[in-house]
């Protein structure tokens, strides 16, 4: 009975098989098939040709249902068919087809923080092409990366398909944004020796603050985890913690997936210091004695690679200068565990005779090969010099212009050729400004700024600057040539016009300029610029109440000043060696009277010394500035060319100190021949947030300014005597958007009685 049963059920399957089906065929015979001919039915785009050779059965081929099925599957992996049918109707097979739609529009929705071109770009769908899920999938997955770039992580992007006539579909890609994944809480596990909120200085990540609608380094970027770990990684080093390790750097996303916890898990090691510093020399013949004296390590210093591959490059240099090209450096470190010191064995090498057989530069679109060549100290055919490569790439990457650039060497066209390759991704480099201020001396005010640093890819400096307000008038204009005549020196022009009306005074002035100047290297750490400037300054409209003085120099009109002069500094911050601090100097001369119309010496001076202390929490700052003017001959000098210290001494008004003439109604400053301030200073944390980017400060300001040529004023002399002033201050420094800002609380401490004091002034803070 049971086997009758199943004889009859396979009879009904068979019959069913034999009758035409709209039914997607599944095969499941137990036989084999032999078709004498092929149909095709339902294709309109793709012709039977097409469609039989992707579907590979022969006339009177004998197959097995599995051949039917892989068929079936290569059809429909052609990506031509939405859907396929294979019926046997007896010797005849037929092939029913029904082709996917073709495109007609393509449409974003949902979408506003990335405008429909941006997001376009990434598909590959388009209009009046075959529609294929699969590839709507893929430009949805697309859009969708574009989004976690843009930090929101929560983002979806649903492809779906309205049906239109004619076999059309119009596809829309349905967009939900999601929020903006803000780092909610940025933290480090196993730091002893630096405090979190000093590590997340350094770090390119930030936390998520009060500015968060402005600033978008707040939000998490997975990609920037790697530069942050590198970030500790150097800055522990530099400060000698040799064995520092970033053991994890994870980000949890919260359960709304709009803000993720960030952990950084360190192991800090104990910092290690300098010990024996000693040269030697491997390579026959050559005396180590020349070397060890150009070595600039002492012992007890922090260790810091920056110091080591100071001197390596020092020596390196004093080896080419004698002829010796492949001479190398190597640094042999001795580890002293238990005085945590590191010796130092700088020692001369013969190194392998490679050369540079020529050096590939890709991604430069703007900038000009040339600008890019210039930042390697060799060129093709010189001795290959592994060091100089990873210097030339910092070279690189600092000047600005690239928002990434690669270096590397591999093996050219034989064992003793190296191929260096630069690799660079360029980023914006000019910038547009617009501003209004208002100021209770200046009043209102309209800035406009024009500036680019890479201008027309040849890496010169342009910037353009117009100042407008209710009394005054300031527009310059400069240019520079970094490598003029192809070398390390730097060629630069500017032009200026200023004008005053009554500002803060009871008279006007007008100064016309143009400047040109050369700046090159002295030394690693210093360079010395020489200039020439000619001007016009003239000084008119002074008030018949104002001081004698003032008239007397505004009766000499119009005086044209040719000046050549030079500037000299000396900054060893430049190559990082103490990381903590550094010093910086600048002295400055011009000399009056080649030619024109004005004879005199101004000299200026500047001195900066600057530490950090308490686990780099605190900034500790003494800044020194003077000058003196010195007139050649009988004629005095002019208000236009004098010193009023303004801004060196916080708690003053602009023109607030100085000389004045007592005698007259208007007791207008006059400003001095000299100048002298000393200005101490303390930035350090207010125990906010540091996302915030706000921190205090406090200040302790004395200096004066004093000395004049003509001290015969209205009703008699002019006291130029050398007052000392005095204040002391707080500060609140913001680190905004738009700039460092710097609010200063000021009380004045000593002052005279005709001095303009000032409580508050807000300023952009400086940076020297």
């Amino acid at each position: 009975m049971g086997k009758r049963l199943l004889q009859a059920a396979a009879i009904a399957v068979i019959a069913a098989l034999s009758t035409p089906s709209n039914t997607f065929f599944t095969p499941a015979y137990a036989q084999g098939f032999t078709f004498s001919s092929v149909t095709v039915q339902g294709n309109q785009r793709v012709d039977n040709t097409t469609i039989l050779s992707l579907l590979g059965i022969g006339a009177g081929e004998s197959l097995s249902p599995g051949d039917l099925n892989d068929a079936t599957q290569r059809l429909i992996n052609s990506g031509l068919f939405e859907k396929v049918d294979l019926v046997p109707q007896g010797s005849t097979l037929l092939v029913q087809v029904q082709e996917y739609p073709i495109v007609n529009v393509i449409s974003i929705e949902g979408n506003r923080r990335i405008d429909d071109e941006k997001l376009t770009e990434a598909i590959t769908s388009q209009p009046r092409r075959v529609y294929s899920p699969a590839q709507a999938e893929a430009d949805a997955a697309a859009m969708t990366e574009l989004y976690r770039v843009a930090n929101r992580i929560a983002a979806t992007v649903t492809p779906r398909i309205i049906r239109r006539d004619d076999n059309r579909v119009d596809l829309v890609f349905e967009v939900t944004e999601g929020r903006v994944v803000e780092i909610e809480r940025l933290g480090f596990v196993g730091n002893r020796a630096f405090s979190d909120r000093r590590l997340r200085q350094i770090l390119e990540t930030k936390q998520a603050g009060l500015l968060r609608t402005f600033i978008q380094a707040d939000t998490f970027v997975a990609e920037r985890l790697e530069l942050d770990k590198q970030l500790l990684r150097d800055f522990y080093l530099s400060r000698g913690y040799i064995d520092f390790e970033v053991v994890d750097a994870s980000a949890q996303v919260s359960a709304e997936r709009d803000g993720t916890f960030v952990t950084f898990t360190v192991r800090e090691g104990r910092p290690f210091t300098i010990g024996n510093v000693t040269t030697v020399s491997e390579v026959e013949g050559l005396d180590a004695a020349p070397y060890e004296s150009e070595v600039r390590l002492r012992s007890g210093v922090t260790y810091s690679p920056a110091i080591i591959e100071n001197n390596i490059s020092r020596l390196e240099a004093l080896a080419l200068q004698q002829g010796l090209n492949f001479v190398r450096i190597d640094p042999r470190i001795t580890r002293n565990d238990r005085n945590q010191t590191l010796d130092i064995a700088f020692t001369l090498v013969r190194g392998p005779k490679v050369f540079v057989e020529r050096i590939d530069i890709e991604g430069n679109n703007t900038t000009l090969d040339q600008v890019i060549r210039r930042q390697f100290r060799t060129v093709e055919g010189d001795p290959f010099n592994p060091r100089e490569v990873r210097q030339a790439a910092e070279r690189i990457r600092a000047l600005g212009y690239f928002a990434d650039a690669q270096v590397e060497s591999e093996q050219g066209s034989a064992e003793d050729q190296v191929v260096v390759n630069v690799d660079v991704e360029e980023q914006p480099t000019g910038s547009l400004s617009f501003g209004v201020g208002y100021g209770s001396q200046t009043g209102a005010s309209i800035n406009v700024g024009l500036s680019e640093s890479n201008f027309l890819g040849r890496g010169q400096r342009l910037a353009v600057n117009v100042s407008t307000g209710t009394d005054n008038v300031d527009t310059s204009f400069s240019f520079a040539e970094p490598a003029f005549l192809g070398r390390d020196l730097e060629f630069g022009i500017g032009a200026y016009y200023r004008q005053t009306d009554q500002q803060n005074a009871r008279y006007d002035t007008r100064n016309i300029g143009f400047s040109t100047s050369l700046t090159f290297p002295v030394s690693e750490l210093s360079r010395l610029q020489v200039r020439y400037r000619i001007s016009e300054d003239r000084i008119s409209n002074v008030s018949a109440s104002s001081s004698a003085i003032l008239g007397r120099e505004d009766d000499r009109g119009a005086l044209i000043t040719s000046a050549i002069g030079y500037t000299y500094s000396y900054d060893n911050r430049i190559e990082g060696i103490n990381p903590r601090g550094g010093v910086l100097l600048r002295f400055s001369q011009d000399f009056a009277g080649l030619g024109g119309d004005t004879k005199y010496i101004s000299t200026t001076g500047f001195a900066l010394a600057e530490q950090r202390v308490l686990n780099e929490e605190v900034t500790l700052r003494a800044i020194f500035e003077g000058g003196y003017l010195s007139s050649i001959g009988d004629d005095p000098s002019r208000v236009t060319e004098r010193f009023f210290g303004n801004g060196k001494i916080r708690g003053f008004e602009s023109n607030g100190i100085g000389p004045r003439d007592l005698n007259a109604v208007n007791r207008d400053a006059l400003g001095g021949n000299a100048f002298a301030v000393v200005r101490l200073e303390a930035d350090f944390p207010l125990g906010l947030p540091e996302e915030y980017g706000i921190t205090g400060g406090a200040f302790v300001d004395v200096g004066s300014v004093w000395n004049l040529d003509d001290t015969a004023g209205t009703g008699g002399p002019v006291d130029d005597s050398a007052r000392l002033r005095a204040s002391i201050g707080l500060s609140f420094l913001w680190d905004t958007p738009i700039g460092p800002l710097r609010f200063n609380f000021s009380r004045p401490l000593k002052k005279e009685d005709y001095d303009l004091d000032q409580s508050f002034d807000l300023t952009v803070a400086t940076q020297f």
